[in-house]
C-alpha cells in the first residue's frame, strides 16, 4: 500500500504517514543515506555524468594516495634540516621527535580514515571532513586556517628549494646580491613558474608523480650508499668519517645551541611529517576512497617514518668541522677529546669561532655524504617542487570548497571555477599573494613553526571530529574503517593542542583566537546548510537527557512560566498573535505554533520543516506542530491533549479573535467550549478591534490599517501604559503577564495601571489593599483605579448595538408554538435561545458596560489586559460568547484577555 493511501485510510496515523512519505520520496540514492545530505544523490549523479563527459582520471590507492602522501611527507626537511635536527637534539631525542610527530600523524591518519570511510567524500580535504562531521561552525573556522596553512606551506617548500640553489651558487661564487636576497629572488621566480603551471593545467602531474617518487627513492638510496663508500680527505675535513662508533656515541645525546630546545626543534621538524591528507584531498578522484585512503595514508606514514629514523641514526658526521684539510692532528698536539680527535682531526677552534661544516652548520650534509651529490640535489628539487606544487593546488581547492558552501558570504567571489576541471583561478592568485608574502621572509626556521601551529589545529579538529561522532552515537556514524578508537582520537586532539602551546604558546593563542572568532562569526550568521553533523546528533542526545531529567522534577509555583500553545495556523498568517506570545515566552518558556488541517479538504500539507524554517529565519524561538482532524474543534482538542513532551507541555492556550465570526459556520466557533476545557490557562488576543469602523473604509486604507495591526507588536512600544483590568480572581495571571511584558526591551517604557472593582465608600481602603498586595509581590505600578459603577446597566445606545449584533443568531422560540420551537432547536442548536439570553442577561449587561468603561479610561493605552469573561452558570453558546468579545473590544486598543485557574501563580513574588 502506498503511503498516501494509508494516510487517507487511517487518519489517526496521518502525520506519521506524511513523514514516511517524505522519507520515501527524499531517499533517492544510497550515497544520500550514507552521507545524510539533502542533495547528495543528485549531486553525485551529476558529478559522475560530468566526469564521463570530461574524461576525469580515477586513481587507485597506490598512485592516488600512497605516492601523493609520500611525495608530500618527504619534503625539504628530509634533505636539508634533518641533519641539523640530529645535531641539535642528538640521535636519541631526534628519534623521539620523529616518533612524537609520527604519533600525532598516525592518530590523525586513523581518525581521517574513519571519517573518510563514513560515506562519500568530496573535495575540500580537512575542511570537508570537519565540516560534515562537526558542522559549518568548526568546519568554516578551520577551513580558512587549513587553506592558509597550505598557502604558507608553498612558501616553506619554495624557500627550501631556493636555499639549495643558493648553496650551489655559493659554491661556485656566483651569488647575485647576497644570500637572503638571492633566496627571495629565486623563490619569487619559482613560485611564479609554479603558478603558471597550476593555471595552465595539472594533467602532467599524475604522470610525473611516479617519476618524482623514483627520483626521491634514488636520492635516499644514494645517501645510504654514500655512508658506506670510503670517505676522502676533503669530506673528512668537513666532518664525514663513515660509520664510527665514537661518532654515534658523541651524537647520541643532545647539544642544543642558539636558544633552541626540544620543542623548538620539534616545531622545525613537524612540517616534515605533514602531508598525510594529500590523498584524502583528492578523494573525489579515487576509484574506491573507502579502501584507498586508509591503506595509502597509513602505509605512507609507516614508510616515511622508517626512512626518517634510518637517516637520523645513520650518523657519520660530527657536529662541527672546519673544512680545512690541514686541521689534522700531528704528534705532540693536544686535543679536546672529541671523536674527530680520535680520527685524526682537530676541530677545536669551532668552539670559539663559527665553522661552516658539520651537522650544526651545514644544511647540505646529505649531499656531501651521498655517493653522488647531484642526485641529492635532484631529490631536493623533486621533493620541494612537488610539495610546493601540491600545496599550491590544495590551498585553492580547499578554499574553493569553503566558498562554494557559502559559509562566509563575502567570499563567494572565490567559488567560481574555470575550465573543464573547474579550476579555482582566483584562488590560485590569492594563494600566490600569500606565498609571496612569506617567501620574502626568506627564513625557513621562521616559517616552519607557523605551519606547525596551523596544521596541528587542523589535525586536532580532525581527531576531535572522530571522537565527537563516536561519542554522539548517531546511527549515521558507520565508518567502514574499524581500526580506530574514540578515546585515542580524543587523546590525539589533546596531544595536538598541547604540542601547539609547547611549540609556541603565543602563536597557539593567536591560532585559537582566530579560530574562535571565525566560529562565533559562523554561529552568528547561521549558514543555511544541513550536513547531518555529529553536533546535531549530540544536541538531540543532550536535549533528550535533559527532558528525561526534567520529568523527575516536581512542578513548583516559584518556577511557573507560561508555556503557550498558540493557535496561529501557519505562523506567518497571524504575526501579531505570534509576536505578543513570543514576547513573554522568548528565552523563558515554551511556545508552540499550531495548525489544524481538515482531512476532508486536504490536498497538500506543508512540511513542518518549512514552517520551522520560517520561524528560524524570523528569529522566533518557537516550535511548530500540525494535526489533521475531521473538524477544527477536534484538532484543537487533540493539540491540547498531545502537544509537548514530559514536563515541557503547554499550560496556556493562546488564540486570536476570529474577525469573520458572523459569517463563519458554527463548527468553526469553538471559543466557548475551549474556555471550559481543563487547560490550565487561557489567553485571547484581539488586535483588529476596530473592525466595525474598518468595514466602511476604502480598500487601500483598510489594507494599511490591517498591516499596522499585524506588525504593531514587532516594533518597540513608546512611552505609555498597559492597563490591567483585574476583575476576577484568577490566581494573579492577569497581573503576571503584563509584568513579564514590562521586563522585555520592547515594552520597558510602558507603565502598569491597575483597574479593579470596589465600593464607593471604600475607594481609599481598596487602593491601599491593592497597593499593599502589589508591593508584597514586588510589582511596580504607576496607578491604581477603583471602578465602582461596573455593575450598573449600560446606556441604551450601547445595548441597542449589542442587540442588533446578536439578532441574526437568535432563535426567538418564545414567539412560536412548542412544536415549531422544538424543531428549530433541533435544526439550529447553535442559535441563541430566549432562555439563554435571559439567563445571561446580567452577564451581557456587564460586558456592554465594561466596554463603556474601557473606552472611558483605557482608550489611549498601548495594551489592555482583561480578565476573560466566564459564564459560571451553564454553557453559553458560541455566538453569544463571540458577541461578548466583540462588544468588549469595540473601538479600543489591542486587548489581551486572560483566564486563570485560581492557582496563586504570584507566590513567586511573595
Amino acid at each position: 500500500m502506498q503511503p498516501g493511501v494509508l494516510c487517507l485510510a487511517q487518519k489517526n496515523v496521518f502525520v506519521f504517514c506524511v513523514i514516511l512519505q517524505n522519507i520515501a520520496v527524499s531517499t533517492g540514492s544510497v550515497e544520500r543515506v550514507a552521507n545524510g545530505e539533502s542533495t547528495a544523490g543528485d549531486e553525485t549523479a551529476a558529478s559522475k555524468e560530468e566526469e564521463n563527459k570530461t574524461g576525469f582520471v580515477k586513481f587507485g590507492w597506490v598512485k592516488g594516495v600512497l605516492v601523493r602522501c609520500m611525495l608530500n611527507i618527504w619534503g625539504v626537511m628530509l634533505f636539508i634540516r634533518l641533519s641539523w635536527i640530529v645535531g641539535q637534539a642528538g640521535i636519541g631525542l631526534g628519534v623521539i621527535i620523529i616518533l612524537l610527530a609520527t604519533m600525532v600523524t598516525s592518530i590523525t591518519g586513523l581518525s581521517t580514515s574513519a571519517i573518510a570511510t563514513n560515506g562519500f567524500v568530496r573535495g575540500g580535504g580537512a575542511y570537508y571532513l570537519i565540516s560534515r562531521s562537526l558542522g559549518p561552525e568548526f568546519g568554516g573556522s578551520i577551513g580558512l586556517i587549513f587553506a592558509f596553512a597550505n598557502a604558507v606551506a608553498v612558501a616553506m617548500y619554495v624557500v627550501g628549494f631556493a636555499e639549495t640553489v643558493v648553496e650551489l651558487l655559493k659554491e661556485s661564487d656566483t651569488l647575485m646580491v647576497d644570500e637572503f636576497n638571492d633566496i627571495r629572488i629565486i623563490g619569487t621566480i619559482t613560485v611564479v613558474c609554479l603558478l603558471g603551471i597550476s593555471v595552465a593545467g595539472m594533467e602532467w602531474e599524475a604522470k610525473a608523480q611516479v617519476i618524482l617518487l623514483i627520483v626521491l627513492l634514488v636520492a635516499i638510496a644514494n645517501f645510504f650508499i654514500g655512508t658506506v663508500i670510503p670517505t676522502n680527505t676533503e669530506k673528512k675535513a668537513r666532518g664525514f668519517f663513515n660509520y664510527q662508533a665514537s661518532i654515534f656515541a658523541e651524537n647520541f645525546g643532545p647539544d642544543f645551541r642558539s636558544g633552541e630546545g626540544f620543542f623548538s626543534v620539534f616545531a622545525i621538524f613537524f612540517p616534515a611529517a605533514t602531508g598525510i591528507l594529500a590523498g584524502a584531498n583528492i578523494s573525489g578522484d579515487l576509484k574506491d576512497p573507502q579502501s584507498a585512503i586508509p591503506q595509502g595514508t597509513m602505509l605512507a606514514i609507516l614508510i616515511t617514518t622508517i626512512a626518517y629514523i634510518a637517516v637520523a641514526i645513520s650518523s657519520c658526521v660530527v657536529r662541527d668541522a672546519t673544512g680545512n684539510v690541514n686541521d689534522t692532528i700531528v704528534p705532540g698536539m693536544s686535543c679536546n677529546g672529541s671523536s674527530a680527535c680520535g680520527l685524526g682531526y682537530d676541530f677545536s677552534r669551532c668552539a670559539s669561532q663559527p665553522c661552516d661544516y658539520g651537522l650544526m652548520n651545514n644544511f647540505q650534509v646529505m649531499s656531501m655524504v651521498s655517493g653522488f651529490g647531484p642526485l641529492i640535489t635532484a631529490g631536493i628539487f623533486s621533493a620541494t617542487l612537488s610539495s610546493a606544487l601540491a600545496s599550491l593546488v590544495s590551498a585553492p581547492k580547499v578554499f574553493q570548497a569553503l566558498c562554494k558552501d557559502n559559509v562566509y558570504k563575502g567570499l563567494e567571489f572565490f567559488a567560481k571555477g574555470y575550465g573543464k576541471n573547474n579550476e579555482p583561478i582566483r584562488g590560485y592568485v590569492l594563494t600566490f599573494v600569500i606565498a609571496m608574502a612569506f617567501i620574502l621572509i626568506a627564513e625557513l626556521n621562521t616559517i616552519a613553526p607557523i605551519i606547525s601551529n596551523f596544521f596541528l589545529a587542523s589535525y586536532a579538529l580532525i581527531n576531535f571530529s572522530c571522537f565527537h561522532a563516536s561519542y554522539a552515537k548517531s546511527p549515521g556514524w558507520r565508518p567502514a574503517f574499524r581500526y580506530y578508537n574514540m578515546w585515542v582520537s580524543l587523546f590525539g586532539a589533546l596531544l595536538c593542542c598541547g604540542v601547539m602551546f609547547v611549540i609556541n604558546w603565543w602563536a597557539a593563542l593567536i591560532t585559537y583566537a582566530i579560530e574562535f572568532f571565525l566560529y562565533i562569526y559562523v554561529t552568528y550568521k547561521k549558514p543555511e546548510v544541513n550536513w547531518g553533523s555529529s553536533t546535531q546528533a549530540l544536541y538531540f542526545v543532550n536535549a533528550l537527557d535533559s527532558a528525561l531529567a526534567l520529568t523527575t522534577v516536581e512542578d513548583h509555583v516559584k518556577n511557573f512560566r507560561p508555556q503557550c500553545l498558540a493557535l496561529t495556523g501557519a505562523p506567518m498568517v497571524r504575526p501579531a498573535l505570534l509576536d505578543i506570545t513570543h514576547t513573554f515566552t522568548k528565552n523563558n518558556g515554551l511556545c508552540i505554533c499550531c495548525e489544524v488541517y481538515m482531512v476532508r479538504e486536504l490536498t497538500q500539507i506543508c512540511t513542518p520543516s518549512t514552517r520551522g524554517a520560517w520561524l528560524t529565519k524570523n528569529k522566533r524561538k518557537a516550535f511548530y506542530a500540525a494535526v489533521a482532524a475531521d473538524s477544527f474543534r477536534d484538532g484543537v482538542k487533540s493539540l491540547l491533549q498531545a502537544s509537548g513532551l514530559g514536563r515541557m507541555k503547554p499550560n496556556t492556550l493562546v488564540m486570536g479573535f476570529k474577525k469573520d465570526w458572523r459569517s463563519a459556520p458554527a463548527t468553526q466557533l469553538l471559543i466557548a467550549s475551549l474556555i471550559r476545557h481543563p487547560s490550565t490557562f487561557f489567553f485571547f488576543l484581539i488586535t483588529e478591534s476596530t473592525i466595525n469602523t474598518m468595514q466602511s473604509m476604502h480598500v487601500g486604507e483598510f489594507n494599511q490599517r490591517l498591516l499596522e495591526a499585524s506588525t504593531q507588536f514587532k516594533k518597540k512600544q513608546g512611552k505609555g501604559t498597559i492597563d490591567i483590568w483585574w476583575l476576577f480572581d484568577d490566581g494573579g495571571l492577569t497581573i503576571l503577564i503584563p509584568y513579564i511584558l514590562t521586563i522585555r526591551k520592547k515594552w520597558k517604557n510602558c507603565k502598569l495601571r491597575i483597574f479593579t472593582g470596589g465600593k464607593v465608600n471604600r475607594i481609599e481602603e481598596e487602593k491601599l489593599v491593592m497597593a499593599s498586595l502589589l508591593s508584597k509581590f514586588r510589582i511596580k505600578f504607576a496607578d491604581i483605579n477603583i471602578i465602582c459603577d461596573i455593575n450598573i446597566k449600560p446606556n441604551k445606545e450601547s445595548w441597542k448595538f449589542f442587540e442588533e449584533m446578536i439578532e441574526p443568531y437568535r432563535l426567538h422560540e418564545s414567539c412560536k408554538d412548542i412544536t415549531t420551537a422544538e424543531k428549530l432547536k433541533r435544526e439550529t442548536p447553535w442559535k441563541i435561545t430566549d432562555a439563554e439570553l435571559e439567563a445571561f442577561k446580567e452577564k451581557s449587561y456587564r460586558q456592554v458596560r465594561l466596554n463603556e468603561l474601557l473606552q472611558e479610561h483605557s482608550r489611549a493605552a498601548n495594551l489592555i489586559v482583561l480578565s476573560l469573561p466566564v459564564a459560571r452558570k451553564g454553557a453559553v453558546s458560541d455566538y453569544l460568547y463571540m458577541a461578548w468579545l466583540e462588544i468588549l473590544s469595540k473601538n479600543l486598543p489591542p486587548i489581551l484577555m486572560v483566564r486563570g485557574n485560581h492557582k496563586n501563580v504570584l507566590t513567586f513574588y511573595s
